[in-house]
């Protein structure tokens, strides 16, 4: 324990305690949302900018690029500043940008402005953390946890929803401006109702830490959020930026051990648990965030869904996460081993998922129901107790920086897991199509019938022969097509519910401890 110990901290009651709570989830979940909301926007933005589909990818990297690297560093801004001032200037800070973005008529004004909102709403993800779980007593902490976990699951998930609609609706340009009032009021209640920690020494700059890890880390994510669209190592871009990020990756962890006041504190890996809750966050991040990138590209791509028609149906999946909370609130404070509620939130997961790989052509939103149910339960009774794994029996700045670099490695376990899906889901629809052509051929009586079927009613409508031909063989191809993408996505579900059963072991060497405290993991060195 630091000196900064839990006996030091003065924690806020009653009406203050939940204003300042409910103040920080809602600058989390504003971060998150901003992760996704403008995913299924790309399009009518690209329109309106005059941007390629590959410029207009910019618009997400840099943003994920500027969050990543911030991430792991609010701990240190925190205590620089004060975490009063950081986190309020976080809020002020992406607020403006959002505003900006909104405002923005050219693309690369809009990269811009969103790197500045990335670097803005990175500050907050961590520090709202360390601000809800400082704000419970040890005994309590299951309470944040819940607030937490639940914002950090249904954040991505409404992105989506939230960024369709309003460009369905409205325009793009409200995606952003959306923003402004709320920032503006979360401005005013965090510098009302946050505290500044006790005890804590303003820390000097680690400029070359600072450095290595900016080169090394947005490094890495832009050769995650890029390399599907570059072809990955046959681009020389992504080939230079994978030296870049191993080089400064490496003089990252020499520098930060060797040094006196790190920017980021890796020896506080030192402890166990904090090293296997960071490790499981990003294991959770590759599979939320990845099912959750294919799902509806599966659905609209294979099924024929709309974006509309694909949010609406999620939304109930998220809702009965509430119900997954209560839950798993109700099993920690009871004192049930966390590796239990773990394991039980992954064999959900991995039910889901292997629900879902059995989808067909007549699939349909009755039959996703109940596998979103059981995701929406599985999710919370995963990312809880990892919440807690990963932060137990740390208080003051070193809360803040075990929350830092627990949620840096979600995140890119996020990227990690969209790129590996697309690589996979890639190559494997090349290899079912392959399987599938030999199968159309004149000595198959199901292939022939199909297509002549359609040639006849092609001529019925007035086509001329060959016309009529072409027209059936290009239509043949459509649906060969589309049964290959729907064999593939069915395989990505199945591979992801078995390559999840990789992380048992280490659930397993999980030190718990049962003390009177719930969620109170013992400290290994």
């Amino acid at each position: 324990m630091t000196p900064d110990s839990s006996a030091t901290i003065t924690y806020p009651t009653g009406a203050a305690k939940w204003i300042l709570v409910a103040t920080a989830v809602s600058c989390a979940v504003l971060e998150l949302i901003d992760t996704t909301v403008v995913n299924v926007s790309l399009r009518e933005i690209s329109g309106n900018i005059g941007a390629t589909t590959t410029e207009i990818a910019w618009v997400i990297t840099a943003y994920s690029i500027a969050n990543v690297i911030v991430i792991p560093l609010s701990g240190m801004l925190s205590n620089l500043f004060g975490r009063k001032r950081y986190f309020t200037g976080s809020v002020l800070l992406f607020t403006f940008s959002s505003f900006m973005c909104g405002c923005s008529d050219s693309l690369w004004m809009l990269v811009a402005w969103r790197f500045v909102q990335g670097i803005g709403g990175g500050g907050l993800l961590s520090t709202a953390q360390s601000i809800i779980m400082d704000a419970f007593p040890p005994e309590e902490r299951t309470s944040g946890l819940v607030v937490f976990g639940l914002g950090i699951i249904l954040g991505p998930s409404f992105g989506p929803i939230l960024g369709g609609y309003i460009t369905d609706n409205s325009s793009w340009h409200w995606i952003f401006f959306l923003n402004v009032p709320i920032g503006v009021v979360a401005a005013f209640l965090s510098w009302k109702f946050v505290a500044d920690l006790p005890g804590i020494v303003k820390p000097k700059i680690d400029v070359l830490g600072i450095v290595f890890l900016a080169i090394g880390i947005g490094s890495l994510q832009y050769i995650l959020e890029e390399g599907t669209t570059a072809d990955w190592f046959s681009s020389n871009d992504i080939t230079f930026f994978f030296i870049l990020a191993v080089i400064g990756l490496i003089l990252f962890v020499i520098r930060e051990l060797n040094t006196s006041e790190p920017a980021v504190n890796l020896r506080l890996y030192r402890n166990f648990n904090l090293a296997m809750g960071s490790l499981m966050n990003l294991i959770v991040g590759i599979i939320m965030t990845g099912t959750l990138f294919i799902f509806p590209l599966f659905v609209q791509v294979s099924l024929g869904w709309t974006a509309t028609q694909t949010g609406a149906f999620m939304i109930p999946g998220m809702l009965v996460t509430v119900v997954g909370m209560v839950i798993t609130k109700k099993t920690l404070e009871k004192g049930v081993n966390p590796k239990v509620i773990i394991l039980t939130g992954l064999a959900l997961t991995s039910i889901y998922l292997v629900m879902l790989s059995f989808s067909s052509p007549d699939s349909n939103a009755g039959d996703f129901f109940w596998p979103f149910m059981i995701r929406g339960v599985g999710a919370i009774l995963m990312v809880m107790p990892v919440l807690g794994l990963a932060t137990a029996g740390l208080t003051g700045k070193d809360l803040a920086q075990a929350v830092g670099l627990s949620n840096m490695l979600r995140q890119l376990g996020g990227a990690l897991g969209v790129a590996l899906l697309n690589i996979y889901l890639s190559h494997e629809n090349a290899y079912v199509r392959n399987n599938m052509i030999p199968f159309i051929n004149p000595y198959n009586p199901v292939s022939t019938d199909y297509v002549n079927g359609i040639t006849q009613s092609m001529a019925a409508n007035g086509y001329g022969p060959d016309e009529s031909s072409q027209l059936a063989w290009q239509l043949t191809d459509t649906a060969l097509n589309k049964q290959a993408l729907l064999v593939s996505y069915n395989h990505g579900f199945m591979i992801v519910a078995l390559i999840m059963l990789l992380a048992v072991p280490l659930i397993l060497m999980i030190r718990y401890k049962k003390t009177a405290a719930p969620v109170v993991m013992t400290d290994a060195h």
